[in-house]
């Protein structure tokens, strides 16, 4: 059994030995001063090569505040958008109002010029206007007193006289019945003044609602007086 255990002994010595030998080769030549010397001395190659690259200049064409730069530009952009809304908005409204304007036809059809040296007085004239036959009474001063005498709170539709004519002799008003839209008659009626044949309606002779259906007064239309003899209407 001796020289067996010796033979065992011998054989793990040697293994030991052939195991830990690179090792310390391996740490041998880590710790080389030729390998130190080696790795301290070593440059990139590539290292010369960047710092001798040769790049333009351009700071020259570079803004000096490169914020004030964009907000000109910005201010430019908005101005230039505000100016082509504009600009479009102005021929939109022009062209809308050109459309909506009424043409000269209409217009001239808009007044009526009435030569009243034509009317007698105690007579009528019917005109005209806008489709619409229009009263005109040139007045007597017996018809005028008698419009002032009436009571104007038993009227259905209270207005005095002065309040419907500019002057007392003229007295203009639209000749539609304010009930359905007849035409009413002149110098007819229980009150001397008008009476609309197709449903009983009375006037007098300041156009006033006093028997009948009819609700309201007949309509006095705009009118003027620019000249002694000349009546205006519309």
């Amino acid at each position: 059994m001796a020289p067996l255990a010796t033979a065992s002994r011998t054989l793990v010595a040697r293994t030991s030995s052939t195991l830990l030998r690179p090792a310390v080769s391996a740490r041998a030549i880590s710790t080389s001063p030729a390998l130190r010397d080696a790795s301290s001395t070593f440059e990139n190659p590539f290292k010369g090569e960047r710092k001798s690259e040769k790049v333009p200049d351009f700071s020259k064409y570079m803004a000096r505040n490169p914020s004030s730069v964009n907000q000109v530009f910005s201010y430019f952009m908005v101005g230039a958008m505000g100016a082509i809304s504009a600009a479009g908005a102005k021929s939109t409204i022009q062209e809308f109002l050109k459309n909506m304007s009424a043409s000269a036809d209409v217009l001239a059809m808009a007044k009526v010029e009435v030569d009243l040296s034509s009317i007698p007085e105690g007579k009528n004239v019917i005109i005209k206007w806008r489709g619409k036959p229009v009263f005109i009474r040139h007045r007597t001063a017996a018809e005028i007193e008698e419009a002032n005498k009436v009571n104007i709170q038993s009227l259905r539709d209270p207005q005095a006289d002065s309040d419907r004519v500019k002057k007392p002799e003229w007295l203009v008003m639209l000749g539609v019945c304010t009930h359905l839209g007849c035409v009413p008659i002149g110098e007819a009626g229980d009150f001397g003044g008008w009476f609309c044949p197709c449903h009983g309606s009375h006037y007098d002779i300041s156009g006033r609602i006093r028997k009948g259906p009819a609700p309201l007064n007949l309509e006095i239309p705009a009118y003027d007086f620019p000249e002694e003899n000349k009546l205006v209407i519309g």
